[in-house]
């Protein structure tokens, strides 16, 4: 049966992100996690090509245990098989490293037709992991697909650009990332979630999956030091005028001033 593979990724929800005034750092601390948004999206098109073509979905995350929940939503939205790579070795991996991660596991759980992820993840937005999920499982990769169709052992994609849209096809296997221009993910029912809550999800360790300390402490290239938002003060300049000529020759040139137009 042909598989489609979904990368999920278990996130601080950015909505209930607060900030401290006095420091202006991130508040994260007691902030819930959940599937990032744009993984929601992918997950939707693979239930749907599930729905239209018969295939098999699996979910597949990196993360702690309590990526669990991620993956029985993954499972209630319609998931047939899921998998939670864990393991203290995969603590402070970089791009590289979580795509690793997932080629594994993707080889564990089966091997897959298709892999979707979203475009990006909203806690970090580097957009990496997927280009770099498709160079390690040797296959090509489309990005920022608004569109997709199957269609005899391909798949045809209408992709968004900065000033333009592309409609391309490629061959199977393939790794695409969505935008959420592709569809709306549906809401589970109830049912649903009480099937998804008895479904078993596979736990991988480093060692099922074949990879060493010294492999991964090779994609630990980075740390993350310190998060912060800039400071920002408002010039509180207001403009004045007679007529609204007048009121729109001063907005100019005080943007003009402030080197905002030419």
């Amino acid at each position: 049966m042909p598989t489609v593979a979904v990368c999920v990724k278990y996130v601080p929800d950015v909505e209930q992100v607060r900030v401290d005034r006095e420091t202006g750092r991130l508040i994260t601390e007691g902030v819930p996690m959940r599937i990032n948004e744009l993984d929601k999206n992918a997950l939707e098109e693979a239930v749907r090509i599930k729905e239209a073509h018969g295939w098999k979905v699996v979910a597949i995350t990196v993360g702690p245990e309590g990526a669990k929940m991620a993956l029985r939503e993954a499972l209630a939205i319609g998931a047939d098989e899921a998998y939670l790579a864990c393991d203290d070795a995969f603590e402070g991996l970089d791009t590289l490293g979580v795509a690793t991660v997932l080629s594994k596991a993707i080889g564990l759980a089966g091997g897959a037709d298709l892999v979707l992820c979203g475009e990006v993840s909203l806690d970090s937005f580097s957009g990496q992991v997927g280009p770099k999920l498709a160079e390690l499982l040797g296959v090509p990769c489309v990005t920022c697909a608004r569109a997709l169709e199957i269609q005899e052992g391909k798949a045809v994609v209408e992709r968004a650009l900065e000033d333009r849209y592309e409609k391309l096809s490629v061959p199977l296997p393939a790794v695409i990332t969505v935008t959420r221009e592709i569809n709306t993910p549906r809401i589970p029912g109830l049912r649903a979630i009480m099937m998804a809550a008895r479904k078993p999800i596979k736990v991988l360790r480093a060692g099922d999956l074949g990879l060493s300390d010294e492999e991964l402490k090779a994609m630990r290239t980075y740390g993350l030091i310190d998060v912060s938002v800039p400071a920002v003060e408002r010039k509180k300049v207001r403009i004045t005028g007679e007529t609204p000529e007048e009121v729109a020759e001063k907005l100019i040139e005080a943007l003009e001033k402030e080197g905002v137009i030419a």
